[in-house]
């Protein structure tokens, strides 16, 4: 993020048609997609492992077996024995493809829009909830904007790496099959199953992710930090959030897990929050959430990255 003597000059001011705001946007785009699909990558085994155990009471290929995986160790290694190691990594192709335009957005956009909340907000002023208002306004903005925008490639990742099993056993056979044959099933609704829940549980963690640390670097960091240092800032910020919002994104798991179901568990967001807590207990809306903690060395290291990434292709005449 640039600091606040880059932002916008004034709201009305004409920042939008100017060439060089337009290329620092289209640079952040490029500095998010180059980070994102990288880590994505990396961290796609321990992304599987949780989603699995966080939709496993759900997942209608689960339902049937006699045991559910006991935690993340359990269901890799379950996973590779049963599927091979290879299939740890399923649903990244679809995942890295919503990656690239989810983080590239999600960094564009929330510096464009802090820049208009700090000019509303701050107004010149730098009182610290004036400045951490409007990065977390930013955060969840820029969340909730590109959450809708890849939202399709979004309940795909989730439905593909949630799909155990062999090839000929698995439901959908890749993104294309399974946007095909939920569109038949449900219609564009089925596409969108858990939208509100998601949209809900993203104001919390990209508001979090985003302007917490954004809030550190005004407030704790500076441009002289030391990377360690800003590592362990990002990475106590995406903690914070991933485990703020975890039983959020639990619930919104498992209503992307109704799409195409000829007999869905859950009626609504509101039903599913019921029936989990009535039915497995409160512990149940934070399965996988230890498998979340390691998975967000990854976002931590993106934050930080992003940044570095930004600098270089400054210094290099980006």
């Amino acid at each position: 993020m640039e600091s606040t003597s880059s932002s916008l000059a004034s709201v009305g001011g004409g920042g939008w048609r100017s060439k060089g705001r337009i290329w620092e946007f289209q640079r952040d785009m490029i500095a998010g997609a180059v980070m994102g699909g990288a880590v994505h990558t990396v961290v796609a085994p321990i992304e599987r492992a949780k989603l699995l155990l966080q939709t496993q009471e759900s997942n209608a290929a689960l339902l049937g077996r006699g045991r559910r995986f006991r935690g993340m160790i359990d269901c890799i290694a379950r996973t590779v024995r049963e599927e091979g190691m290879l299939s740890l990594w399923r649903g990244n192709g679809t995942g890295v493809i919503r990656y690239y335009p989810s983080v590239a957005l999600n960094f564009s956009l929330k510096d464009v829009r802090n820049d208009l909340y700090r000019t509303i907000l701050c107004r010149g002023k730098t009182e610290q909830w004036s400045v951490a208002a409007a990065n977390f306004m930013a955060g969840a903005a820029a969340g909730c904007t590109t959450l809708v925008i890849i939202y399709p490639l979004d309940i795909a990742h989730t439905r593909l790496a949630a799909d155990i099993g062999l090839a000929e056993a698995r439901q959908f056979r890749g993104i294309s099959h399974f946007l095909q044959t939920v569109y038949k099933k449900d219609g564009i609704q089925g596409i969108y199953r858990g939208l509100p829940a998601s949209i809900h549980g993203m104001i919390i963690h990209r508001g979090l992710y985003f302007g917490g640390f954004d809030t550190a670097k005004d407030l704790v960091l500076s441009d002289d930090s030391p990377l360690w240092k800003r590592w362990i800032a990002a990475q106590v910020v995406t903690t914070l959030a991933s485990l703020t919002s975890y039983p959020l994104d639990t619930v919104r798991r498992r209503m992307m897990m109704q799409s195409g179901l000829e007999k869905p568990m859950y009626n609504s967001t509101l039903d599913c929050w019921r029936k989990i807590y009535k039915l497995e207990g409160l512990t149940s809306f934070y399965r996988g959430a230890v498998s979340n903690m390691f998975r967000s060395t990854g976002a931590a290291a993106i934050l930080v990255l992003y940044d570095e990434v930004k600098k270089f292709m400054r210094w290099g005449g980006f």
